[in-house]
């Protein structure tokens, strides 16, 4: 039969060891007291004021779509309004460099795609701010899914047939891009000196009217964005090619990879993220909490939908690793923008 005073003793030592054992744990800062954190902006107050996210682009596009939606989940969160301001022109150097030289406070944000912080680089020689000391890393907030596309004239199915097309009509063929030194003209440049060809390059003022040329075979082929061309793909105005990336697009599904056709050269691999970033001297805790709250924001399955709708991908991740993918993105994208040889200034 058990000693119950033994029990009783052994279970009040056990409960001893445990207690000790907790505040040694709480002496050495292992458990969080919220009660002796240090006051810092992102604890004591902050924010305390409307926020801005502005974007370098018109009203209407889908990064301005984007920052709207962010802007409606990220309030509530907040206790703040936020506010989208559209501060467009010169490619993007408007609007970032009005982010770089605001206040250190984190009440004013930049969406941005990638060009105004990574092409820019390399398409101007004097940019009055540089995206790599001047602003910071808050979250990747989406990645936009790119295909190539050619008109139904095109008699091509996949993109090794394409090659075959172009390459037994030089000069016959013309990509549509939105601009100098973006996506589709580092595609047709590389192509061209890859592959021995000879095409066109067409650069328009914006997505919109170079997918309108497309359909009305002005131009033959382009890379744009699932956005702009799933649905003139959907109702067979346009045939889809290959999927830029290294998955295949979920709002696109059904279209294959370069790298599932064999082209597995970083130029079709390569996606970048529309990014939320914050001046550089705006504090640590400040960008972890806004790190934080986007995450979160994401995780809701109605916006990610939406987001989705916009034919992005939604992310969601935290300060730190969104600037690793910067670090690493970078590099990479200003190499294909310089061999373009697209010079803006």
């Amino acid at each position: 039969m058990r000693n119950r005073s033994a029990d009783g003793a052994q279970t009040a030592d056990a409960g001893r060891r445990r207690l000790l054992a907790g505040l040694s744990a709480l002496a050495a800062g292992a458990l969080p007291l919220r009660t002796t954190q240090a006051s810092t902006p992102a604890t004591d107050g902050w924010p305390s004021r409307a926020l801005r996210i502005v974007v370098q682009y018109a009203p209407g596009g889908s990064t301005d779509t984007l920052a709207r939606l962010l802007a409606e989940a990220l309030s509530p969160r907040l206790g703040q309004p936020v506010i989208v301001e559209n501060r467009a022109g010169a490619g993007g150097i408007i609007g970032t460099d009005a982010v770089a030289k605001s206040a250190p406070d984190g009440l004013t944000l930049l969406l941005t795609v990638p060009g105004p912080i990574a092409a820019n680089l390399v398409l101007y020689k004097r940019l009055p701010y540089d995206p790599r000391t001047d602003l910071r890393m808050v979250s990747d907030v989406a990645t936009p899914r790119t295909v190539l596309a050619v008109h139904p004239s095109v008699q091509a199915r996949d993109f090794a047939g394409l090659i075959e097309r172009i390459r037994a009509q030089p000069g016959r063929f013309a990509m549509g891009s939105w601009g100098a030194g973006t996506q589709p003209h580092q595609i047709q440049v590389f192509m061209d000196r890859h592959y021995g060809l000879h095409t066109l390059h067409v650069a328009y003022k914006g997505e919109a009217p170079m997918a309108m040329d497309l359909v009305a075979g002005t131009v033959q082929m382009t890379v744009g964005s699932t956005t702009t061309l799933a649905p003139y793909i959907q109702a067979g105005r346009l045939r889809a090619v290959a999927t830029a990336g290294t998955t295949r697009a979920q709002v696109l599904p059904e279209v294959p990879t370069f790298a599932e056709q064999g082209f597995t050269d970083e130029v079709y691999a390569l996606t970048g993220p529309i990014s939320l970033m914050a001046p550089a001297r705006v504090p640590d805790a400040v960008v972890e909490r806004l790190g934080r709250e986007v995450q979160a924001a994401l995780q809701n399955p109605a916006l990610r939908a939406r987001i989705a709708a916009l034919g992005a991908e939604p992310i969601g991740n935290l300060p730190a690793q969104a600037a690793d993918s910067y670090r690493r993105f970078l590099p990479v994208s200003m190499r294909l923008v310089e061999a373009t040889g697209a010079r803006l200034d």
